[in-house]
């Protein structure tokens, strides 16, 4: 199986959790249910680790492995936080297309730090999500 595959698993369970956690939210304080979701995150994810043998592996991480995997925990957790709040005071058909404006930024980034190649149409394209994001969530 290639990346394609999984990147689709990836966008239905993403959905999933948009909706569940929509549901899941309406009488808890935003941050009270982050931390929730995270444990379960930190312990379905650890099992996984175990289960494959994979904790002695632990020991060879270099810094730099571990200073950027540090850094994109904690970006990920402030994007929880305010995904999790956005949610909750909107509603997610107009939520979730403002948070995949990630995709756009990430495609800067990668151009601008991974030095990835940015073609015409994947600008174009950019162009067109971005669009279509605000069109979805600021157009009543």
């Amino acid at each position: 199986m290639n990346w394609l595959f999984f990147a689709f698993l990836s966008a239905i369970f993403a959905a999933a959790t948009s909706i569940l956690a929509k549901i899941g939210i309406k009488n808890i304080n935003s941050n009270l249910a982050t931390a929730i979701r995270t444990t379960v995150i930190l312990i379905f994810a650890w099992g996984i680790v175990i289960v494959q043998g994979l904790v002695p592996k632990l020991v060879t991480l270099n810094k730099t492995t571990w200073i950027f995997l540090i850094l994109s925990g904690v970006a990920t957790g402030l994007s929880w936080l305010f995904y999790f709040r956005a949610l909750q005071l909107g509603e997610a058909s107009k939520v979730v297309p403002i948070d995949k404006l990630s995709l756009i930024l990430t495609i800067i980034l990668a151009g601008i730090l991974l030095h990835e190649k940015i073609t015409l149409p994947v600008i174009f394209g950019s162009l067109l999500m971005t669009a279509g994001a605000l069109v979805i969530a600021l157009v009543k």
